[in-house]
């Protein structure tokens, strides 16, 4: 009994002292050891239905179990978000008062790059001159421009941003701009403004799996740029289909008269 007991002692402290490759260089060395199909003209094929498998669109940091939200582990880089000072007081306040101020109790649109981690599944098509995304969640679509044209003339605001495109190898970078300050990252609180500057990865790692890397830039509320990362799914079921989903806003002045 006691030999059984020493040999699982060694077992876990032989695996708790092994090194963990960090995702994105799990990631980065799987895109290098596979060739994604092309679309007839020669663009990696990045179409299917697609969904994340995390709690990212509840806390994109690590979190506990509450009422309503499950545990997770967070998608954010270091697991820290750079805030500003008086952002860092924002953001508590937002948490504090997230049941009525998130956007998405209302029905907004979730914006860029909330949207992918929601716990919907997304549809991508490819043409020549732009990569289209459909997703479940309230009807949202995306244009993601690659035929080489830039950004119009700003200021404007958008809830999704303004997308433009390029293929680097294997990878979709996309980057986004011309947002709006009304969409948050997630349900705690965490939120940017409309200064929000957004740099998409989808980098296929496998015929079923596409690593998707953000980066996160606002002068106005962040110290510094940040990095989110997460692996989309593709789903297999058989006759997969994105479904109808109708968002219905819970508005105050209607609780009201139903009390």
């Amino acid at each position: 009994m006691r030999n059984r007991s020493n040999h699982l002692m060694i077992l876990v402290a032989v695996c708790l002292l092994a090194p963990i490759p960090a995702a994105g260089q799990a990631a980065a060395a799987k895109a290098q050891s596979y060739t994604s199909p092309r679309t007839s003209d020669g663009k990696p094929n990045l179409q299917g239905i697609w969904q994340v498998l995390n709690t990212a669109a509840w806390d994109i940091q690590d979190h506990r179990a509450r009422l309503g939200i499950p545990a997770g582990q967070g998608v954010v880089e270091g697991n820290e978000i750079p805030y500003q000072p008086w952002a860092a007081a924002r953001k508590r306040e937002n948490f504090a008062n997230r049941a009525t101020l998130d956007p998405e109790t209302k029905c907004y649109m979730p914006g860029v790059p909330r949207i992918t981690y929601m716990p919907y599944p997304f549809q991508i098509f490819q043409t020549s001159h732009y990569v289209a995304i459909l997703s479940e969640y309230v009807h949202v679509s995306r244009i993601i421009y690659t035929d080489g044209t830039g950004h119009p003339r700003g200021p404007l605001e958008f809830w999704m941003g303004d997308s433009r495109g390029r293929w680097e190898g294997d990878t979709l970078v996309v980057d986004v701009i011309h947002f709006t300050d009304r969409t948050w990252f997630d349900r705690a609180g965490n939120f940017h403004s409309e200064a929000l500057h957004v740099v998409e990865r989808y980098t296929p790692i496998g015929p079923d799996h596409i690593n998707y890397e953000v980066t996160i830039e606002d002068p106005k509320v962040f110290t510094r740029p940040w990095k989110m990362s997460t692996s989309l799914y593709r789903r297999k079921e058989p006759n997969v289909q994105l479904l109808e989903y109708e968002c219905h806003a819970y508005l105050e002045e209607e609780g009201a008269k139903g009390k």
